[in-house]
């Protein structure tokens, strides 16, 4: 575990979500029976990320006093909690890390972690709508040395990370109007009915980026009400 990525990540997270990030991979980690089918006939450097990604989420576990249980490649290839857990999972290069929260106090958790580099060409117009380019374009004019494009991919990916658990279903790109802001937050607009969540519709997301280190980390902890 590394403080500097674990620190990241408690920059976009609350209190109540408890994580556990690397920036390599961990020689000494090992597979779950239960994780192997995921990765079974997947190259060296996939197989690495995964298991050193699997190993933080339990150390996160572990910290939050849960069991340090196997976590499966569930359905659309979502983690399996243990009973009682929310959490996300991610891996890029350079990064591995993930965040796990008591389900009475946290409702679902999304995370994602990108290599603050620019998407590759046409990516950006196949993942946002012309309003949310034009707020990017004006984003770029006063912050340039940020890379709006990927803050806004990879806030999309966490925000699917925490619409799944809620729903089971699919979330497109274009499904949920992303607004990034200066200030390090995000407010993600769902442009499709949303789950109904402590006896409301959810209607969209709030969530949190930084980037730091050569990535852009983006995270969404929903809380619980009565939390």
């Amino acid at each position: 575990m590394t403080t500097a990525g674990v620190a990241a990540l408690d920059t976009v997270l609350p209190g109540a979500v408890v994580t556990a990030a690397r920036t390599d991979d961990d020689p000494q980690a090992v597979l779950a029976p239960e994780e192997e089918p995921a990765v079974a006939k997947a190259v060296a450097s996939r197989r690495a990320e995964f298991t050193t990604a699997r190993g933080c989420a339990r150390d996160a576990l572990a910290r939050l006093g849960a069991p340090a249980a196997a976590i499966p490649v569930g359905e659309k290839r979502a983690p399996v909690w243990p009973d009682g857990v929310v959490g996300a999972i991610t891996h890029c290069a350079g990064f591995r890390g993930a965040a796990v929260a008591w389900r009475d106090a946290v409702r679902t958790v999304g995370l994602d972690a990108e290599p603050h580099v620019a998407l590759p060409d046409g990516v950006l117009e196949a993942v946002s709508d012309p309003g949310e380019r034009a707020a990017l374009a004006s984003l770029a004019a006063s912050a340039p040395d940020v890379r709006w494009d990927k803050i806004l991919f990879s806030a999309k990916e966490s925000v699917y990370k925490a619409w799944f658990p809620l729903t089971g279903a699919w979330l497109g790109f274009e499904e949920a109007e992303l607004a990034p802001a200066p200030d390090g937050t995000f407010r993600a607009s769902l442009r499709v009915p949303g789950p109904v969540v402590d006896g409301a519709e959810l209607t969209g997301f709030r969530g949190r980026w930084v980037v730091r280190d050569g990535l852009v980390i983006t995270a969404i902890a929903l809380p619980a009400r009565e939390a």
